[in-house]
């Protein structure tokens, strides 16, 4: 799997288990694994349910999912339209290889498609790794 290509694709239903497991890996990372208490069905519900409440995009090398950026609409009485980025989350072992920045870029794709007046996000205050991620975009917090 070292030198697959990857694919991002929107997520489906199918991908849900998946994604999953990688917000329990983040939540773990973060020290919070506790607070991870959404359930697969509530997040294949709330994403593919009669009124869904986000998107996601995944990334998959071999039809594996090893990534995941989750986002929904917000709006902003200044902006108008805003996206607001959830998550990226990148399999720790698949880290390093340039999938977080095709996630984000998908999802800045997304936020032009929106015609988003702005994109929102945001990153621990001690998690280092994801500030130089998105010093690389030109974006600093």
């Amino acid at each position: 799997m070292n030198h697959s290509v990857v694919n991002i694709r929107i997520a489906e239903s199918r991908d849900i288990p998946a994604m999953h497991a990688l917000v329990r890996e983040l939540a773990i990372y973060e020290k919070a694994e506790e607070q991870h208490t959404v359930s697969v069905e509530q997040m294949l519900d709330d994403g593919f349910g009669p009124d869904p409440r986000f998107e996601a995009f995944v990334a998959e090398i071999e039809n594996e999912v090893v990534g995941m950026a989750m986002y929904y609409p917000r709006y902003s009485t200044w902006k108008g339209r805003t996206l607001h980025l959830e998550d990226i989350v990148v399999r720790e072992s698949m880290r390093g290889r340039g999938i977080g920045a095709l996630l984000f870029e998908a999802v800045l794709d997304k936020a032009a498609e929106w015609d988003a007046g702005r994109m929102e996000f945001e990153v621990l205050g001690w998690n280092e790794p994801a500030k130089r991620f998105y010093k690389r975009f030109g974006i600093s917090g």
